[in-house]
């Protein structure tokens, strides 16, 4: 098993050859006192790929690069933001979250991180900055964050008066993260070769960074009511099988694909979910405009070298 693995890690360091100079840890950017190196992108590459179940290979290598260093860069400002506030670590919080993401065996988990010679405690320190880095947002946004259920009552009322019917999507759906460069339309169109080529699923196992690409990228039947006005434009627009043309969300592009679609008598509509999906939805939405728009000025106000 050893000798497996450390054949493993040779071959890891080949794939990393415009990261890696011989042995030495290289700087590939670095922020006020924070810094990246390459080995902490070839860290978040592996791990990123383990957790979503993907093959470790060059191609996915590559194609977790750009994602995996805006993620660490994301992660470094946020990290340089939080020294300024007294946000106590969430144990119980991180450990859930590890349970969760490992069908409770965190255990085995540390060993396969282990097994590819990755840093586990990197991996939960940042898992731990995410925590606070939301906990920090919604205090200092919250009056802007909170949304009453009251509120969303009313909407979901004043919607299905001018409804008889309502109609339901199955989805799935590719995300990626917008780098605001030219390169974004490199990326949609190996995207849309690969959907041609080999099929949505097999586009999100290779691009998708969502949470849902260890499902196929499948998001499930979601009510009309929840989704936005330009999904719904979208979609309205689309057949059973259709993948939409990208959509550009903030810092993400998004691909939909149009499953199936049903049309549901209002009085076999779930109310309670649909509420519930809706207070969430809405909270999802301010609580990213407000954290895009925070690391937004960090960006602007923390100076950020990078190094070839």
């Amino acid at each position: 098993m050893k000798i497996k693995n450390y054949f493993f890690i040779i071959l890891l360091t080949l794939f990393f050859d415009s990261f890696v100079v011989a042995k030495n840890t290289k700087i590939l950017v670095k922020i006020e006192s924070e810094i990246i190196t390459n080995f902490d992108v070839q860290n978040k590459i592996i791990s990123s790929l383990i957790l979503a179940k993907k093959q470790i290979n060059q191609e996915n290598i590559n194609n977790f690069k750009k994602a995996s260093l805006e993620n660490l860069i994301q992660n470094r400002l946020k990290k340089i933001e939080l020294k300024k506030y007294n946000i106590k670590k969430d144990d119980e919080q991180i450990n859930l979250y590890l349970n969760s993401i490992s069908s409770n065996n965190v255990e085995k988990m540390k060993n396969i991180f282990k097994d590819y010679d990755l840093d586990f405690k990197e991996f939960t320190d940042q898992i731990d900055v995410e925590f606070k880095w939301r906990k920090f947002i919604y205090q200092i946004y919250k009056k802007k964050i909170n949304i009453k259920p009251e509120d969303v009552d009313r909407e979901i009322s004043d919607k299905l008066k001018k409804q008889k019917n309502i109609v339901e999507y199955n989805l799935s759906e590719i995300e990626i993260l917008s780098n605001n460069s030219g390169s974004n339309l490199e990326t949609i169109a190996l995207i849309q070769d690969e959907i041609k080529v080999a099929g949505f699923e097999s586009a999100v196992s290779k691009f998708s960074i969502s949470s849902t690409s260890s499902k196929s990228g499948e998001l499930g039947w979601i009510n009309s009511n929840s989704l936005s006005k330009e999904f719904l434009k979208i979609l309205n627009k689309m057949q059973k099988g259709q993948v939409s043309d990208p959509i550009m969300k903030q810092d993400k592009i998004i691909f939909l694909k149009l499953n199936d679609k049903k049309t549901s008598n209002y009085t076999n509509i779930d109310f309670d979910k649909l509420k519930n999906d809706l207070l969430v939805k809405k909270q999802n939405e301010l609580f990213e405009l407000y954290s895009n728009s925070h690391l937004s000025k960090l960006r602007n106000t923390n100076l950020i070298q990078y190094f070839k």
